[in-house]
């Protein structure tokens, strides 16, 4: 999860970059092209900026709501708009979006970083569409110290159809790990080689993202796991996150937005009731489902939601809330996968904020200790309390994207 998106811009430049549709896919040396219509296939590949480290430098510094630090810029970066072959929630064929960042670094082999973002309510904010610094961010940082950078749209977003399956930890996975099997391909394109070992990492809503588990559990024949750092994550959403939004533990707004967003987009695919008047009050009942389409800016569904959860649910939905069955039950353990029933065999560092206002952080403490009851070495990171426009969980994602590429540098001389 991340903050409510307010401003989003569909302005991006750039020029169309053909790629090559082989069959096949070697196991050792340059990728080809996924067969078309296979998973991981290109659609389009489109090729959006030219920077000099400079230029990424004083992009990132020049955040006018909070600089971002540039100690790990090296390198000028480029960066590309894939739209790939993936599959949906329910396994039928769709395409998404995502962004890739290469470092200008003239090394022809990379090691590859997947970055999961947190979540965004529209469309356009996402990092292959938007201009923001903030969606831009995580790309510039990696890519600029010297890491190929996958960053998916997920579902939905960006240039993909239909509504975002939010919280869908299996779609969530397969979208992060297309994006990687679409990016080797345009890196090859390019005369650039990913290495196997990926560096995962994600914020929010990505940090709770399958893709180092799949990897590990060898989704993919060439991609393998070479490290795992997640940052403020919704790790156990139905025994920490939800009781927290509940109890009032949270930013209220926030609090209204993720609990709306729990109902409508676990109900598209579990079913948790058949009319919002069942668990949304008036006037929220009749426009609750219309403003979380991803159509709508961010600002407007701050404006059409509540200040409080006594004002948006029904008893009927905060009981679904505060006792989950059935379908809820279901959609939440589904969520909270990305620290159960597995053992990491890579290295493994959860970063989180003090005092996070939005994913609260005995989050973290209990997936570190699911990890470490089935006997994964895992490290806890705190990252103080940092602040961006007033939030401890944005600040998070500045404080976390930094630590974690300096980790991934030293990383990534052993691996």
């Amino acid at each position: 999860m991340t903050a409510v998106a307010v401003a989003a811009t569909l302005t991006v430049g750039g020029s169309a970059v053909s790629v090559a549709q082989d069959a096949g896919g070697g196991s050792a040396g340059p990728a080809r092209a996924a067969v078309d219509g296979a998973r991981g296939a290109v659609v389009s590949a489109e090729h959006l900026r030219t920077l000099s480290a400079g230029e990424v430098a004083a992009e990132l510094a020049g955040d006018e709501a909070g600089a971002w630090d540039t100690g790990a810029v090296r390198y000028g970066v480029d960066t590309y708009r894939i739209v790939y072959r993936t599959v949906d929630p329910h396994g039928r064929p769709t395409t998404a979006s995502g962004l890739l960042a290469l470092p200008r670094n003239g090394e022809r082999r990379l090691r590859a970083v997947s970055f999961t973002p947190g979540t965004e309510l529209f469309k356009g904010d996402v990092a292959s569409v938007s201009t923001s610094v903030w969606d831009q961010a995580p790309a510039l940082v990696h890519a600029s110290a010297g890491f190929a950078t996958a960053l998916p749209d997920y579902l939905g977003l960006g240039l993909g159809p239909g509504p975002h399956p939010w919280m869908d930890v299996p779609s969530e996975t397969t979208a992060a790990l297309d994006m990687l099997r679409a990016s080797r391909t345009v890196a090859a394109d390019r005369g650039r080689h990913l290495r196997r070992e990926v560096l995962a990492t994600g914020f929010s809503q990505g940090a709770s993202a399958g893709l180092a588990r799949a990897l590990q559990e060898r989704a993919d024949t060439w991609f393998r796991l070479g490290a795992v750092a997640p940052v403020s994550g919704a790790y156990a959403f139905r025994d920490v996150e939800l009781p927290a939004l509940l109890a009032g533990e949270t930013e209220e707004k926030a609090s209204v937005i993720y609990t709306a967003l729990a109902l409508v987009a676990f109900n598209r695919l579990h079913h948790l009731y058949d009319d919002p008047a069942e668990v949304f009050e008036k006037p929220y009942r009749y426009t609750i489902e219309g403003l979380l389409d991803g159509t709508h800016p961010g600002r407007d569904v701050v404006l059409g939601t509540p200040d409080s959860l006594e004002e948006l649910l029904t008893p009927r939905g905060r009981a679904m809330l505060e006792r989950p069955s059935g379908g809820l039950a279901a959609a939440l353990r589904v969520a909270d996968s990305v620290c159960a029933d597995w053992t990491p065999r890579a290295p493994v560092r959860l970063y989180y904020a003090a005092g996070d206002e939005q994913a609260v952080t005995a989050n973290t403490t209990h997936c570190r200790a699911a990890l470490r009851a089935r006997g994964a070495h895992v490290r806890t990171v705190g990252l103080g309390t940092p602040d961006y426009e007033n939030s401890r969980h944005l600040g998070s994602h500045q404080a976390g994207t930094a630590a974690v590429v300096r980790w991934f540098r030293s990383l990534s001389r052993a691996l």
